[in-house]
Parts: structure tokens; C-alpha cells; sequence
């Protein structure tokens, strides 16, 4: 069962990286469409993905052009994110009700990565804040039904 959930894990981090940088230019700015956070909604079928997209975004963010930063605040947004989107599951059975929570959860907890890019760009924190949250409200709320399609195909809970 380990080697099950290592394997897993390595490729759902490999998927995020490569969806990332394929949008790099998108998804490090003011205005971010990182499609990658698309892999989030994983958490909502089984809360063992967390693992393989906390690495996905930590081996991204090396490659972010805001360093150090994003390494701090992308990851920890992250961490926290799901973490607290773990609990919430504990009493949310539904999956719908799920993405649904995860969408709303990751949208709101953008200020992280708004508070970031005033740190790192001095880009005004309301204005910012806005303009990711709606980036990420867009990726995982066109994202939810994917994933749920996927899920009826792939069964996540059982891959890992």
C-alpha cells in the first residue's frame, strides 16, 4: 500500500507541475489562472492527495519568479487550504457539497497570496486579493464538475 500512495502521490505532483508550467505566466501574477489548482478538488474524494499536491506546488514554486515568496506563501496556503478543507470533510459527507466548499474555501484564503504580492510586488492587497480570488473561483469552479465526471470514470478513492 505504500508504494500505492507513493506512486500516487509522485504523479499527481508531476500532473500539477506540468499543468503549471505550462501556464507559468499565468499563474504567479496579480491576475492568476493556475489550471494546476484544478488538482485540489483530489482532496475532496480522498484526503491522502493533500500529499501529492503540497509537493506539486512546492517543486512549482521553485520556478516562480517571486522565489522565496511563493515558496513560503504558495506552499503554506496550500498546507493550510487543505487542511482545513480536511476537517471540514469530517462532517461533510456529500461530494457535491464538497467541491462546492473547496471552491468557496480556496477562493477566500486567497488573501494569502494577495498578502504575498504586496510583500514581494507592493501590489495594492484589496485590489490583488480580488483579482486572484476570482482566477482561483473560476479554475475550481469550472474544475468541480471535471473532477466529478473524472471520478465517476477513475474512482479516485480507490487510487490511492
Amino acid at each position: 500500500m505504500k508504494i500505492k500512495f507513493l506512486a500516487a502521490s509522485g504523479i499527481i505532483a508531476a500532473l500539477y507541475i506540468a499543468v503549471t508550467l505550462l501556464v507559468a505566466p499565468f499563474g504567479f501574477t496579480e491576475v492568476q489562472f493556475r489550471v494546476s489548482e484544478i488538482f485540489n478538488h483530489l482532496v475532496a474524494f480522498n484526503p491522502r492527495f493533500a500529499v501529492g499536491i503540497i509537493l506539486g506546488v512546492f517543486i512549482s514554486n521553485l520556478f516562480s519568479p517571486l522565489g522565496i515568496y511563493d515558496l513560503l506563501f504558495g506552499v503554506g496556503h496550500s498546507m493550510i487550504t487543505l487542511g482545513l478543507f480536511i476537517l471540514i470533510c469530517k462532517f461533510v459527507k456529500n461530494i457535491w457539497a464538497r467541491l462546492i466548499i473547496n471552491t468557496f474555501l480556496f477562493t477566500c484564503t486567497m488573501f494569502i497570496i494577495a498578502f504575498e504580492l504586496n510583500l514581494a510586488l507592493e501590489l495594492p492587497f484589496l485590489w490583488t486579493w480580488l483579482t486572484v480570488a476570482a482566477g482561483e473561483f473560476v479554475v475550481l469552479a469550472v474544475g468541480a464538475p471535471i473532477m466529478y465526471i473524472l471520478n465517476k470514470r477513475l474512482n479516485f478513492n480507490h487510487l490511492i
